[in-house]
């Protein structure tokens, strides 16, 4: 895997703003697509139980009214809903005003008498100023009529780091166990449960903890459909492109890469533990990008990094369940001439011989392997990338998925015609050809008034 570049995802904020602010108001049209195309995420995502952490950063730059607008929209939608919040800067203040410094060792703080004060004052402080933003109800506002009401308690049972490598950690804790009946019954009564950085002890101590810990643990012990952890930070790989996707390994393999103080390397560790642990995904998406949460979870391309256990692009045979969107994907290519028309009923009937490339149960990707025996060719035919995920390398995978099929089922060449993509046929290893290299069969079928274009690849 390459060295993925750590940066901060500011310079993405104008594109993607300008891209995602649809002007219904001149186009309602507009506006029904939208809602239609949201509508399948609604109807999955109600009665799911989402775990969103946030750092005391995001309060820090004025975003906590904008995130409690979206949670409002989410809970209204039938969502049940965890935040977990940070306190870093908080604590920073408070200890400020004590003329009191921090103490970290390998990125985690050292908590004194002195600096547990200050959780305790910055982690209060915080959390009246979340509860206030959930009281908001003006008309006009997204939290009109919302009537949100959050629950906070000791829910988090702690116990000491200890001495670690000769550092006494003091008052900084780890979770120990989460009371999840608890904050199951709060969620199934419509309310959002607020967990701060504290955890308590049987002995009634009280321990700092990180929120990336405790939005981990909690999120396991729901057994929570999604983490989603918004950061400051993005993951970029040596190319400078934004990473949209991680399965944990590769998760665990960029956040072993990066110095243990680095502030995106505790949410890389807390989606990877949440993920291996049955939580089926965990974000991490920007915190200054307005509505970063909706467009995360209610557009399919999302805007930050999904961390999954295993990858969820899937290249395998086409279904009968597959036809309405292998239908969906080439009747731009029929209507545009660029493939010949072959009907709902000739597809379903060679449904078989196609292959399909899905990305989270959706098909981005097609193409049909149809044999000619006699001269052990293959014919690639049908072959279709969805437009929105054009350029990705989608075109590069489905075509080596095709010839090693074609390879495993014994034929020695493979063949395609087209009208419009000779160029990228010829840069990936295919010759030109004539009607006099096609199969006997196919020669008879060629269409003289298309004038395809033929380009043939060796693939033994």
């Amino acid at each position: 895997m390459p060295t993925p570049q750590i940066m901060q995802r500011h310079p993405l904020n104008a594109t993607m703003t300008d891209n995602f602010t649809p002007s219904f108001a001149d186009n309602p049209a507009l506006f029904v697509q939208w809602l239609r195309d949201v509508a399948p995420y609604v109807h999955t995502f109600r009665d799911k139980t989402f775990v969103i952490a946030f750092d005391g950063e995001l309060v820090e730059q004025g975003h906590l009214e904008d995130l409690a607008y979206d949670v409002s929209l989410l809970r209204a939608m039938g969502m049940r809903i965890v935040l977990v919040h940070g306190a870093r800067p908080q604590i920073e203040k408070q200890l400020s005003l004590r003329d009191k410094t921090s103490e970290f060792f390998n990125g985690v703080r050292i908590t004194s008498s002195d600096a547990l004060n200050a959780v305790k004052e910055a982690s209060g402080a915080l959390r009246l100023s979340i509860e206030a933003a959930f009281s908001q109800g003006l008309p006009n506002t997204p939290m009109s009529g919302a009537n949100i009401n959050v629950v906070s308690g000791n829910y988090i049972t702690a116990k000491p780091i200890g001495v670690v490598n000769g550092v006494d950690f003091l008052h900084t804790g780890e979770v120990r166990k989460v009371a999840h009946d608890d904050i199951a019954k709060q969620l199934s009564m419509g309310n959002v449960v607020l967990l701060s950085p504290l955890g308590f002890s049987p002995t009634g101590e009280a321990f700092n903890l990180t929120n990336t810990e405790v939005a981990a643990e909690v999120a396991a012990a729901l057994k929570a459909d999604k983490l989603i952890m918004l950061s400051d930070q993005a993951v970029l790989g040596v190319d400078g492109d934004w990473v949209s996707e991680y399965d944990a390994a590769q998760a665990r393999a960029t956040a072993d890469m990066l110095d243990l103080d680095h502030p995106l390397r505790p949410w890389l560790i807390a989606g990877c533990s949440a993920v291996e642990r049955g939580v089926a995904r965990a974000h991490i998406i920007p915190s200054d990008l307005d509505g970063s949460l909706l467009l995360e979870l209610f557009r399919h391309e999302g805007v930050g990094t999904m961390i999954t256990k295993k990858l969820l692009e899937n290249i395998r045979p086409a279904t009968a369940n597959d036809l309405g969107g292998i239908l969906q994907l080439i009747a731009p290519l029929e209507q545009n001439g660029t493939l010949v028309p072959r009907g709902r009923e000739k597809i379903e009937a060679e449904l078989p011989l196609f292959s399909v490339i899905e990305h989270d149960n959706y098909i981005f990707g097609c193409a049909a392997l149809f044999p000619f025996n006699a001269e052990k060719m293959a014919e690639m035919a049908c072959f279709s990338i969805d437009q929105d995920a054009q350029g990705t390398g989608l075109g590069n995978r489905i075509l080596k998925h095709m010839e090693q099929r074609a390879k495993r089922e014994g034929f020695e060449r493979l063949f395609v015609l087209t009208t419009r993509a000779g160029h990228w046929f010829l840069k990936n290893g295919f010759t030109a050809g004539n009607v006099d290299d096609l199969p006997n069969d196919k020669k008879s079928m060629y269409n003289w008034q298309r004038k395809s274009q033929i380009f043939i690849k060796k693939i033994v």
